[in-house]
């Protein structure tokens, strides 16, 4: 991986200013955050099974959480334990075959197929361990095309873009394809497209685990900011126990059991 002079500033200029990037607030929100005591995303006896017979597999087992804004949770467990599909029941990508998933009040695990675009659109933001971002597109374009897909088009889409890059410290970076930017700049671009649309739930699926021990926790840094000064809910897999202090709260997963853990 290359590091330019310039990724190298800007990694050192995020180190020290990091919290400072999230003093900006933009006017083109769609909604406001929830309190902070305010429980947004609920599992409540959640099971999910694939397969049929003797050949299924039990993936999550029974889980019920209450997950509320303005928390930093992790989720950590060994390969297949369960946290990749967890997420995906929590973030509406699969349904449970047991239980119900719900966001605020609402029961989404019962949507009718059609209707859970809408939710995923205006409710959950998603970053991803390999950053998923186009190849051909800019870091600003990256974000402009999620922004666009929640209704900010025109100059309206591409001003928020900008907003939400400087937000994560890539103010200059905005025209450099994902092939110029260092590791831990796409990680934050990934995290700029997450907030498109002001989503109030966060789910990040082992974002630090192609990056180095210091630009993983500064971007673990920026999620914990998201949830203390923005009042989301921001609920992270790891296998980094290096990163477990700033978390608020911890929970393990093996063979689809969850269970409360510790930090280490």
């Amino acid at each position: 991986m290359r590091h330019s002079s310039a990724a190298r500033g800007a990694c050192s200029e995020l180190t020290t200013n990091h919290s400072a990037l999230f003093t900006v607030h933009c006017s083109l929100f769609t909604e406001s955050m929830p309190t902070a005591t305010q429980t947004v995303l609920r599992l409540d006896h959640v099971s999910k099974t694939y397969g049929e017979g003797e050949s299924s597999v039990e993936a999550v087992h029974d889980v019920s959480m209450d997950l509320d804004a303005g928390k930093f949770i992790f989720l950590m467990g060994p390969s297949g334990s369960g946290k990749t599909t967890l997420l995906m029941l929590m973030g509406c990508l699969l349904r449970p075959t047991t239980g119900s998933v719900h966001i605020f009040d609402e029961e989404v695990s019962s949507l009718a197929e059609a209707r859970l675009p809408r939710v995923r659109r205006h409710r959950i933001g998603f970053i991803f361990q390999g950053f998923n971002l186009f190849p051909a597109l800019t870091a600003l374009e990256n974000v402009e095309v999620t922004l666009n897909l929640k209704g900010f088009r025109g100059e309206e889409g591409r001003a928020e873009a900008r907003n939400l890059l400087a937000r994560v410290g890539l103010a200059n970076r905005t025209h450099h394809l994902p092939e110029d930017l260092s590791g831990g700049e796409k990680q934050r671009v990934a995290v700029a497209r997450a907030l498109a649309g002001n989503p109030s739930i966060i789910l990040a699926d082992e974002p630090t685990g192609m990056l180095d021990s210091k630009t993983g926790r500064l971007i673990s840094e920026i999620l914990r900011d998201l949830a203390h000064e923005e009042g989301r809910l921001v609920f992270m897999v790891s296998h980094d126990s290096r990163i477990t202090a700033l978390a608020d709260q911890i929970f393990n997963i093996e063979d689809g059991c969850l269970k409360e853990g510790s930090r280490q």
